[in-house]
């Protein structure tokens, strides 16, 4: 495939299996080329245990080759968001109008980059105070699209996502 139909999906240890897992088999069956990219290319476990093998370290992804970023939540954006390189990587595919989609507590990582300044997002009502602090305008409800934009609330949120999401890609 071409550059064009290029997905990145952040991985970290500690990633929520079905917000990694659903995102990656629905893109890929809609025709994107889906890369997991994380901070060194290895393999990273889930909060169950489950493995997912980096094809790149942030090192060698370059956000030209790539449409967007799906993030998801468990404890991995926490991870995910100490890494500069990590941040640099969402703030440029947010600066191009790429997709960057979130859920649940990935919202921690485009909070991190700050770029949800004036946005309309949704995240886990628990770490809604950190999204409002960000600047963003916290709205409760299953998808939030703002532009180039996307994020939801937990995994039960997934059917309503990546219809967003697919529907953003289709239209960059």
């Amino acid at each position: 495939m071409n550059n064009a139909k290029k997905v990145a999906l952040l991985a970290e240890n500690l990633y929520e299996d079905i917000e990694l897992w659903y995102p990656y088999y629905r893109l890929k069956e809609a025709g994107y080329e889906v890369q997991i990219v994380a901070p060194e290319k290895k393999t990273y476990y889930s909060k169950h245990q489950y493995p997912v093998q980096a094809d790149l370290s942030i090192e060698g992804a370059k956000t030209d080759d790539f449409l967007g970023v799906v993030i998801p939540g468990g404890y991995a954006p926490d991870y995910l968001r100490r890494s500069s390189r990590i941040l640099n990587f969402v703030r440029k595919i947010f600066e191009k109008n790429g997709l960057v989609a979130t859920i649940c507590h990935a919202v921690w990582v485009p909070i991190s980059a700050g770029i949800l300044n004036e946005k309309d997002a949704t995240c886990v009502f628990a770490i809604k105070d950190d999204l409002i602090n960000a600047g963003a305008n916290y709205l409760d409800q299953e998808v939030v699209v703002d532009h180039n934009l996307v994020s939801s609330r937990t995994p039960k949120d997934l059917p309503a996502f990546l219809p967003a999401i697919l529907k953003v890609l289709d239209e960059l």
